[in-house]
C-alpha cells in the first residue's frame, strides 16, 4: 500500500487533510485490443491489477479470459495471426518495450496451465529446470531451491522421499502442485493461472485453492476460472469478461452481492453462460 493525501473543506469551510491508502499495482492495462486475424477478441480493456491479491477473471466460454491472461506474459503472441494494440504496464514498464526481453518478463510473470503439464522427468528435474536455465549449477543450492519450492507448493511432505521418481507417477492434483512448485522455483513476482483446477477432482481442487490463499502473501495472482463459486471463495477482486469486453471489475464481494451491470447480474445468477 502507498499513502496519498487529499485536501477537502469541512462544514465550516476549513481545509482538512485526509490520508488515504491506495493499492500498489503490478499491472496497468491501457486500451488493450487484440485480434486473431479479423476476429476482435479483446476490446478496449482498461483496469489495474493490485499486488499480493488474488484477481479472478470470470465469464462464459469464448469471452476472452484465457486470451487476456496469456497476453500478460506475451504467450498469446505465439499464435501467428495475433495483432495487439494498446499497452500493458508491468510495474510501470511496458511489456511490449523492445528492450524488455520476453524471457525476463516470463521470469517475473510465471504461468500455470489448465491441465497439469509436468516434464517427463523426475520431480527433482522438473523443479530445477528453470534455475538451471538461469545459470544455477551448484547442487547444494539446487537442493535448497527444490525443497523451498515444494514447501511453497504444499507438496514437500508428499514427495520428499520420491524426488527422483518420474513426475508422471503422481496424481493429477499432485502434478498440478509440482507445476506450481516449478513456477515458484524461478522466484516470480506474479503467478498467472489459467483454470488450474478444471481437470482436478474436488479434493485436489480444495488443496490448490488453499495453496492460492497462502501464496498471495508473497505473490500477486491472477486466475482464470469458469467456476464462480471458486472465484467467490478465493479472490479479492473479480473481473467479468463478456464477448471480449470487460463488463465489470471490483471487489469480489461487491461484484457477487451488488453487481452494477445487468449483464453481470444475469451471468452470476445463471441466466446465461
Amino acid at each position: 500500500m502507498i499513502l496519498t493525501t487529499a485536501v477537502s473543506d469541512d462544514k465550516e469551510g476549513n481545509k482538512k487533510v485526509e490520508k488515504r491508502q491506495e493499492e500498489n499495482h503490478v499491472f496497468d492495462i491501457k486500451n488493450l485490443n487484440l485480434w486473431y486475424g479479423h476476429d476482435h477478441a479483446l476490446k478496449n480493456i482498461n483496469f489495474t491489477i493490485p499486488e499480493k491479491n488474488v484477481t479472478a477473471i470470470i465469464g462464459p466460454s469464448g469471452c476472452g479470459k484465457s486470451t487476456f491472461i496469456k497476453t500478460m506474459n506475451r504467450m498469446v503472441e505465439m499464435v501467428p495471426t495475433v495483432r495487439i494494440a494498446g499497452d500493458i504496464l508491468y510495474r510501470d514498464r511496458s511489456i511490449f518495450d523492445p528492450k524488455f526481453r520476453v524471457e525476463n518478463l516470463r521470469t517475473k510473470v510465471g504461468m500455470v496451465f489448465q491441465k497439469p503439464n509436468p516434464f517427463p522427468k523426475s520431480i527433482y528435474e522438473n523443479i530445477v529446470y528453470g534455475p538451471r536455465i538461469h545459470g544455477i549449477r551448484e547442487k547444494k543450492l539446487l537442493d535448497e531451491i527444490v525443497e523451498k519450492s515444494l514447501l511453497g507448493a504444499a507438496i514437500w511432505e508428499e514427495v520428499k522421499d520420491r524426488l527422483h521418481e518420474n513426475a508422471y507417477g503422481l496424481s493429477g492434483g499432485q502434478q498440478q502442485r509440482i507445476c506450481i512448485a516449478r513456477c515458484l522455483a524461478i522466484e516470480p513476482d506474479v503467478i498467472l493461472m489459467d483454470e488450474p483446477t478444471s481437470a482436478l477432482d474436488p479434493i485436489s481442487t480444495l488443496k490448490v485453492e488453499e495453496l492460492v490463499q497462502e501464496l498471495k502473501n508473497d505473490f500477486s495472482i491472477s486466475i482464470v476460472t469458469h467456476n464462480m463459486q471458486q472465484a467467490a471463495r478465493i479472490s479479492d477482486k473479480t473481473a467479468f469478461f463478456l464477448n471480449g469486453e470487460l463488463v465489470e471489475y471490483t471487489n469480489t464481494n461487491d461484484l457477487f452481492s451488488t453487481p452494477k451491470d445487468k449483464r453481470t447480474e444475469d451471468y452470476i445468477t445463471g441466466r446465461f453462460g
